[in-house]
């Protein structure tokens, strides 16, 4: 059965899935937040100012940790308009939109229009998409580039397979240079798992997979072109604390298996085997909950009979989530990348609830998680207190609400009006985010406020001096005049007198301590926004939680 049932209740379908892609546009203005986004945003700055797109460099030194393609994209946006917050975030929100375009093609291919309209829908109102495309790092582009490449490599079980084999080959080669070789995980997942458990054996031993092989390899070219110039032909470098390191080595073991065995030079202690299972519950509200129906119906229904179902979806999705979950390499954006698999997978089981009495039980399910997301909204905003609301943007937040009112009294089939209603609570919700809570949180990002502060009062662009090493990445990346970097063992890298000199109060008390000439000038309040804390989101309490950040202009010399 259809979903969508009358050319009304599509134009209503339309008319949603145009504002969820503008909603995933309303974060673009926000200041990039560190320490992860604004790393990104330092190194594509860096490539564009340094005309070198093949050397990653951060803080004045060689990094070797994520492959090139997020950075070569957002550097040629950089070349294009400029360098900006919204520049930085462009090719990440577009990349998101490609996942919406091959979410909508992959599910009408498996099932029918209505259901991939839906599926775009629950991907582009899925809570932890939206925070990616506020907070711009790899997923976005990964997310997009994997399921357009299975969307490729499915149609290439057709007989006109050689375009689509080219194509996957490119996505999934690019995919690879986003974040390594476990980048092919979905994508070999979501293909070979279909094909094994359908007992497709002849298309399982079909040559073009080796084709496919060879032209990924091929696309990967420029990676590692770049990665043998910059580390393998300069074993003097020092990276992770010591010389002779391969970057090719790097790139196909260290930064994948090393870090599934936790042997490589970037290690952790810990891992909790069940994290995403958990993390799915708030990362991909308001639709989460369905998704476990969903899985759980799948099985229900198919595990007996394997033959005659799509296995694409439930496949490379719980494969990647296996694989993410015995690692001890486990962040909340990690699970980003399966999404398009768990919307089609949400779209077809509630396309299956074709009467109301099945549909009852989950009508007060979801109807309660959306309320409960305001009502968290509605808490944050009652401590945290931020003065960003303002009329016209709570003008727009109201204007979400008058729509979930709109759409909940209106005679429209009964799945179309809970989803609907859902989606004007997922607006609503991540409106206020992107609108109120974000701008503010951000004012206590004090590297990127430093910075604001020294382009409006540094009218001559003296250098600057950043003392917040391996961490102030926000800082390079927003300020105009020149930026060093203070290491008490290399006083030859700093610039001539006078600078202005940044770090935390401690690091500048330290030097006046020294007896080093200086005029304080700005004082920031700082806090580790990417680590909240109730007392810091308490406005009551807040003060407690924040340190202090300095710029000062040094016109005598640093002493050691």
């Amino acid at each position: 059965m259809e979903l969508i049932d009358s050319r009304q209740q599509k134009s209503w379908l339309y008319l949603f899935i145009g504002l969820a892609v503008l909603l995933n546009f309303s974060g673009m203005f926000v200041p990039v937040m560190g320490p992860d986004g604004a790393l990104y945003a330092s190194i594509a700055k860096n490539m564009v100012l340094n005309d070198n797109f093949s050397d990653l460099m951060v803080q004045g030194k060689d990094w070797l940790d994520k492959p090139h393609f997020p950075f070569w994209m957002t550097a040629l946006s950089f070349k294009v308009f400029g360098i900006h917050t919204w520049s930085y975030k462009l090719p990440g929100i577009l990349f998101i939109l490609v996942a919406a375009l091959y979410t909508y093609k992959l599910a009408k291919v498996l099932y029918n229009e209505s259901t991939a309209l839906w599926a775009v829908l629950i991907l582009l109102t899925a809570q932890h998409i939206l925070i990616c495309t506020m907070d711009i790092r790899a997923e976005p582009f990964l997310t997009g580039l994997i399921i357009a490449s299975v969307y490729h490599f499915y149609r290439c079980l057709s007989r006109e397979w050689i375009l689509h084999l080219l194509l996957a080959s490119l996505f999934a080669g690019y995919a690879v240079m986003t974040k390594g070789i476990f980048a092919l995980i979905p994508v070999a997942g979501a293909i070979g798992g279909h094909l094994i458990i359908t007992k497709n054996w002849k298309m399982v031993f079909n040559f073009r997979w080796l084709l496919a092989v060879v032209l990924i390899l091929l696309v990967m070219l420029p990676e590692l072109l770049s990665l043998y110039a910059q580390f393998d032909l300069h074993p003097e470098k020092t990276v992770f604390g010591k010389q002779d390191v391969s970057g090719l080595k790097f790139f196909f073991w260290d930064s994948q298996f090393g870090r599934f065995f936790n042997t490589g030079p970037i290690k952790k202690t810990s891992g909790d085997p069940s994290f995403f299972l958990h993390t799915i519950l708030w990362a991909f509200l308001p639709w989460s909950l369905l998704w476990y129906g969903a899985v759980i119906r799948f099985f229900k229904r198919n595990f007996s009979k394997p033959s005659g179902a799509e296995w694409l979806c439930i496949s490379g999705s719980l494969l990647t989530l296996l694989i993410f979950s015995v690692s001890k390499f486990q962040l909340p954006f990690y699970i980003t990348i399966v999404f398009p698999f768990f919307a089609i997978q949400v779209a077809d089981y509630i396309d299956s609830l074709n009467s109301e009495s099945k549909f009852k039980n989950w009508r007060i399910v979801q109807l309660v998680v959306g309320m409960l997301m305001l009502v968290i909204v509605a808490v944050l905003q009652f401590f945290f207190k931020p003065e960003t609301l303002g009329i016209w943007n709570g003008l727009f937040i109201l204007g979400a609400l008058v729509l979930l009112v709109i759409v909940s009294v209106t005679g429209m089939e009964y799945r179309n009006k809970l989803i609907l209603q859902l989606c004007s609570i997922a607006i609503a919700v991540n409106l206020y985010f992107n609108l109120v809570y974000y701008p503010k949180l951000l004012t206590y990002q004090a590297d990127s406020e430093a910075a604001f502060w020294i382009n409006k009062h540094n009218p001559d662009g003296i250098p600057v001096v950043q003392s917040r090493i391996g961490f102030g990445f926000a800082l390079e990346f927003y300020t105009r005049a020149p930026v060093y970097f203070f290491r008490r063992d290399e006083p030859e890298a700093l610039p001539k007198l006078p600078y202005l000199f940044y770090g935390d109060k401690s690091a500048v008390d330290d030097l006046a301590e020294a007896g080093v000439p200086m005029q304080r000038l700005k004082t920031f309040e700082s806090y580790r926004i990417s680590r909240l804390k109730p007392k810091f989101l308490n406005e009551k309490t807040r003060k407690q939680t924040l340190d202090t950040t300095e710029v000062v202009l040094i016109y005598g010399n640093i002493k050691n």
